[in-house]
């Protein structure tokens, strides 16, 4: 991490000396967890502070400090990465993860012309996790709530298909299957023979069922041994454009995503 150039600033009287003070020290404490991270078996303390540049006793006075609050610990004689920062280290990751999703579907998005959607089931509910969508092209507005009505919308119906008959069951005893509009499936046991029906290297593809003048087209996505699903939507009159989208999004959204190697942990 780039650190700024040291200056000595006057010293003055008063509470205005406190704030330089503290960015100070959490600049060398930054450094030193730093070169901390850097060594996967530990350093000791007085490695770590010619790596950031301190004085050996301030490095000490750090190291306890961020010792303390559990960001290192001390093992062996050295000192390594604590479970704190390995919390923020993770926190850092799913970030990470969750803008080069939200890359990848605004670019699929200017590609195909049609709103995008990432969703995934997670702890037995439907998750939207991002979509990307235009002016132009907008997505379909979540008049009813997507977690509660997946047997009525393509994620939903995607999703739930994934799942193994139990899991399928506990989520329609939980979110019952009930009509949105008069296009929409009525009846469980219909549900539950379309969605063991459906093929997995096909598209789900719902016509006016969740929303009138929608059509909406879904396809798996693999992830680990995660449930996950994207698709497409826009108006039912468009819907041989949609369905050559939500192909060309499957000939390809495997490979892009396998690069970026992100989970549904985001």
């Amino acid at each position: 991490m780039a650190t700024a150039p040291h200056t000595t600033a006057p010293h003055t009287a008063g509470p205005h000396t406190a704030a330089p003070t503290l960015i100070g020290s959490v600049q060398r404490a930054l450094r030193l967890l730093e070169a901390v991270s850097s060594h996967s078996g530990g350093a000791p303390a007085k490695q770590l502070a010619r790596e950031a540049g301190l004085p050996l006793p301030t490095a000490y006075h750090l190291l306890r400090t961020l010792a303390h609050d559990g960001y290192v610990r001390r093992e062996n004689g050295v000192f390594v990465p604590g479970a704190a920062a390995e919390r923020l280290a993770d926190r850092c990751a799913v970030r990470n993860r969750r803008a080069a999703l939200v890359e990848s579907l605004n670019s699929w998005r200017d590609a195909l012309g049609v709103p995008i959607y990432f969703a995934a089931y997670r702890e037995g509910e439907i998750e939207l996790v991002a979509v990307a969508d235009t002016p132009a092209a907008p997505a379909v507005e979540e008049w009813a709530d997507f977690r509660e009505t997946g047997h009525a919308h393509a994620l939903g119906q995607c999703l739930l298909s994934q799942l193994d008959e139990a899991s399928r069951r506990d989520h329609l005893d939980r979110h019952p299957v009930r009509p949105l509009t008069r296009y929409s499936v009525r009846d469980r046991c219909v549900l539950l023979r379309r969605l063991a029906a459906t093929e997995r290297i096909q598209p789900v593809v719902e016509r006016q069922e969740y929303a009138l003048g929608t059509v909406c087209a879904a396809i798996p996505i693999t992830v680990g041994s995660g449930v996950a699903a994207m698709a497409v939507s826009g108006p039912v009159h468009q819907q041989v454009r949609l369905l050559s989208a939500a192909k060309t999004l499957r000939s390809e959204a495997g490979a892009l995503l396998d690069s970026l190697a992100f989970s549904i942990s985001i």
